[in-house]
């Protein structure tokens, strides 16, 4: 086990900062979510296929998981502040050109660039987190951050329908929210140096240095991305397995997922009150468990009412998840390399998401819906296992214990 690494002096935070990241925190979650209510309509306007379609809403997952390692490097050789105040920008500025293009080559373009600043709002807002808060402090910001995405998971779509019935262009106006949010992070976050100055030219050991020596990240990395592809399998297959039950009215499907997420923004409320109770390893075990149980029920539940059950397991599970893995990732390695480690759990998760319909979706055609959830369920339930006769928990990582339960002080260098 690697000795944990000092963190640096507390710094103080302005008042502000940690609404001002929440919502930040929320953008990533509505990148593609906000399109979805008018993505028919966009296919219909540009005359583009179906998949051609969907790439609207998926390329931006691409380029934040191709981009994240650049996002991390930045993080780690500039701080966060003025990485973080830019990618709000640039998320800003190029999902917002979506108002104006009028071809499907240029909206796919804008679509990548408004990936790379996503990648940065990601990374930026969870390592600006991580080092400005510890202790119990910590754990009530990584629950309210569960909580605001996943709120903005409903609130943010159901503002793009609103407007979009107007013109698909509308909702596009949304993302311009990142520009004012970029001024007021240049403006709020501290002007601090980053925690790898002077070493390295400033970013800490490269990403390969940081995983050789870190290997458990590695667990951490394939758990975000088996949670963001079960997730996802959840999202896209469950309208079919609704549809065999004879539920196909898209306000009573659109029930199913808003009582996931609604599930999942209770539990953030809750989450710091559960981690006082329980260590690091109970609640990822737990999670798991909770996604293989609602996963099973969605495969095996005779009638839509029972089958409502699922979606809320899975997101109580998820809402323990997403903090729990987020602070493994972030405290299991030194400050100078965070930006890296956490921006890699970008690169897993938005993988996870990108690849969840190209690897299930054939799996269902073929067989069956039912099939295809058994199959997701499994993929939990053997990585319970799998923590369990390796041993390769927390146990091994200084998240669990090596923070001092007390110190709710902020902490550490962010800034730009």
């Amino acid at each position: 086990m690697n000795a944990p690494p000092q963190e640096a002096a507390p710094v103080p935070v302005r008042p502000g900062t940690l609404p001002l990241l929440l919502f930040a925190s929320t953008l990533t979650v509505m990148a593609g979510s906000i399109l979805a209510p008018v993505i028919q309509v966009i296919r219909g306007d540009l005359g583009v296929s179906g998949t051609a379609a969907g790439l609207i809403i998926t390329t931006h997952s691409l380029a934040i998981a191709v981009t994240s390692p650049l996002a991390g490097w930045m993080l780690d050789r500039w701080g966060v502040r003025l990485p973080l105040a830019g990618g709000l920008v640039l998320y800003g500025v190029a999902g917002g050109t979506g108002l104006i293009v009028e071809n499907y080559p240029a909206l796919i373009a804008t679509r990548a660039l408004f990936g790379a600043g996503a990648a940065l709002v990601f990374s930026g807002t969870t390592v600006a987190l991580l080092n400005l808060y510890q202790g119990p402090a910590k754990d009530r910001a990584m629950g309210w951050r569960g909580t605001a995405t996943s709120l903005g998971g409903v609130l943010w779509p159901l503002l793009a329908g609103a407007i979009g019935g107007i013109s698909w262009h509308l909702p596009f106006g949304i993302y311009l929210v990142g520009v004012p949010l970029g001024i007021a992070t240049a403006l709020i976050l501290p002007r601090t140096r980053p925690a790898g100055s002077g070493r390295t030219g400033g970013a800490g050991p490269g990403a390969w240095a940081m995983l050789r020596e870190h290997r458990l990240l590695l667990v951490w990395y394939a758990l975000q991305f088996c949670g963001s592809l079960l997730l996802y399998v959840l999202v896209v297959f469950l309208p079919g397995r609704l549809a065999e039950l004879g539920v196909e009215d898209p306000l009573l499907v659109s029930f199913y997922t808003v009582g996931m997420s609604a599930a999942m923004s209770l539990i953030g409320l809750a989450y710091a009150s559960m981690r006082a109770r329980l260590t690091y390893s109970v609640l990822l075990r737990g999670s798991l468990v909770l996604w293989t149980a609602g996963l099973l029920l969605l495969a095996a539940a005779p009638n839509a009412p029972l089958l409502f059950l699922a979606p809320l397991l899975f997101g109580i599970g998820q809402g323990v998840f997403f903090p729990v893995t987020t602070v493994l990732v972030g405290e299991g390695v030194p400050q100078e390399v965070r930006g890296k480690a956490t921006s890699l759990s970008g690169t897993a998760t938005f993988a996870g998401q990108f690849a969840s319909p190209l690897l299930i979706g054939p799996l269902i055609q073929a067989t069956s819906s039912i099939t295809g959830f058994l199959v997701a369920a499994a993929v939990p339930a053997l990585a319970v296992l799998f923590l369990m006769v390796t041993r390769a928990d927390v146990a091994d990582s200084r998240s669990d214990d090596a923070v001092p339960a007390a110190t709710p002080a902020p902490s550490s260098r962010t800034g730009g």
